[in-house]
């Protein structure tokens, strides 16, 4: 009796700690998305501070988008290299060192030189995540798990929005950057503190593969590619939201500086259900009969299928409506994306999660990189926001044909303890 006492302790410790784990992770994301939209909200301000154009904007964006396809390949095998405590915690310590340092601005160059060393210390963060959950949450949380941490960039840009401009106004832009990076450093204290029992629930030990035939196998394997091009035709329009949809609230809707934060945090809110839906949504699939191949594709064809309306809201008349709309996309969006993430932790192979999903960020943020600037084109030579829509409208279909083309049947990487 009194060992199995025991027993029963130990298993709710260890519950108890991957549960923290998971809420850990969540406010770390929440953060980085904090960081990363202050400069799109303070836009207005900075545009009038400093004399910037549609297209110096749009060099920033890239600027962060081109640093992060750079570094976060390397993040990935960084991960899989020192694990997921130290290397993620050292990450949100310089992010939010570096988001401090826009504060300290006062030229496009040396803002950046500021948004390129945040986006170095952010690429951390997805390979991070996802690693944490192929290694420390057994298979029946994982898909809740990464719904959970997936609506986090949505609570961020719920949050960022509603508190970002009223700092600004009442003391100053610069202020707004401080204040989101210290909250940063206060989480790596907590993170620290917090991860020293964490065990792994995978029978795969986390050592790191290397050598030219690993490299040789993980790029001739099809389920490589189809994440990676999976993530990368979805994060194009996630970048391109995240960055321009304040702007867009600002032109074609003639809102206000202090305007802005009520819509963009409405249509983040719907955001966040999407991966809270996408979460539950995929258990609830298998617990009905459904294979895992067909549960997790049926789930991205439902959320791609969401989408479609988004032009739509450049038609409405007022920016409450537009904002409805492009929430319902971005529920999509997290949806869909929270189901790569599921099942690249069903289907990769534990040692090599952190790596395929860095090469995904990559093709992510490289095709990011590509909306935002065409964004910038687009707004300077008159084209307004139609273009960058439609294609938006399209690419979750366009990425689940070819995710099914490329692998027409899903099989589990490894088997799993039970927990």
């Amino acid at each position: 009796m009194a060992l199995e006492m025991q027993m029963n302790a130990g298993i709710k410790h260890s519950r108890r700690t991957r549960y923290g784990l998971i809420v850990l992770i969540f406010f770390g994301t929440v953060l980085a998305y904090v960081d990363r939209q202050v400069l799109a909200l303070l836009k207005p301000t900075l545009e009038t501070t400093f004399g910037w154009s549609d297209e110096d904007f749009a060099h920033l964006g890239s600027a962060f988008s081109l640093a992060m396809a750079i570094s976060v390949f390397f993040s990935g095998v960084l991960v899989d290299r020192f694990g997921v405590r130290r290397a993620y915690g050292v990450a949100v310590a310089i992010w939010s060192l570096a988001g401090m340092a826009h504060a300290f601005a006062s030229s496009v160059s040396q803002f950046v030189v500021a948004r390129v060393t945040l986006s170095v210390g952010e690429s951390v963060a997805g390979p991070a995540t996802v690693k944490a959950t192929a290694q420390y949450l057994p298979l029946r949380e994982r898909s809740i798990g990464l719904g959970v941490i997936a609506s986090a960039p949505s609570l961020g840009a719920i949050l960022t929005p509603l508190a970002i401009p009223l700092i600004a106004v009442w003391f100053g832009w610069q202020a707004a950057f401080l204040f989101t990076g210290s909250l940063g450093l206060v989480w790596v204290v907590a993170w620290f503190a917090s991860t020293r029992s964490l065990k792994t629930v995978a029978h795969q030990a986390e050592h790191p593969e290397a050598g030219e035939a690993v490299w040789k196998e993980l790029l001739s394997d099809r389920k490589t590619w189809a994440i990676v091009w999976t993530k990368a035709l979805a994060d194009m329009v996630w970048w391109f939201m995240l960055f321009w949809i304040p702007d867009l609230f600002s032109k074609v809707f003639h809102l206000g500086q202090a305007e802005i934060g009520g819509p963009v945090a409405l249509s983040y809110a719907m955001a966040a259900m999407g991966a809270l839906v996408s979460g539950m949504l995929f258990p609830t699939l298998i617990r009905r009969g459904l294979s895992m191949n067909a549960a997790r594709k049926l789930s991205m064809t439902l959320f791609a299928v969401l989408i479609l309306p988004v032009p739509l809201a450049l038609q409405m008349a007022s920016a409450w409506t537009a904002a409805v709309v492009i929430g319902l996309a971005l529920f999509a969006h997290n949806g869909f994306v929270t189901n790569v993430f599921g099942l690249t932790t069903d289907i990769v192979p534990l040692k090599r999660v952190g790596t395929v999903t860095a090469m995904s960020s990559v093709a992510g943020n490289i095709t990011g990189l590509a909306m935002i600037e065409f964004a910038g084109w687009s707004l300077t030579t008159g084209f307004g926001y139609w273009p960058m829509f439609v294609v938006s409208s399209l690419a979750y279909l366009t990425a689940t044909a070819f995710f099914h083309l490329m692998i027409p049947q899903l099989e589990m990487a490894e088997t799993e303890e039970a927990f």
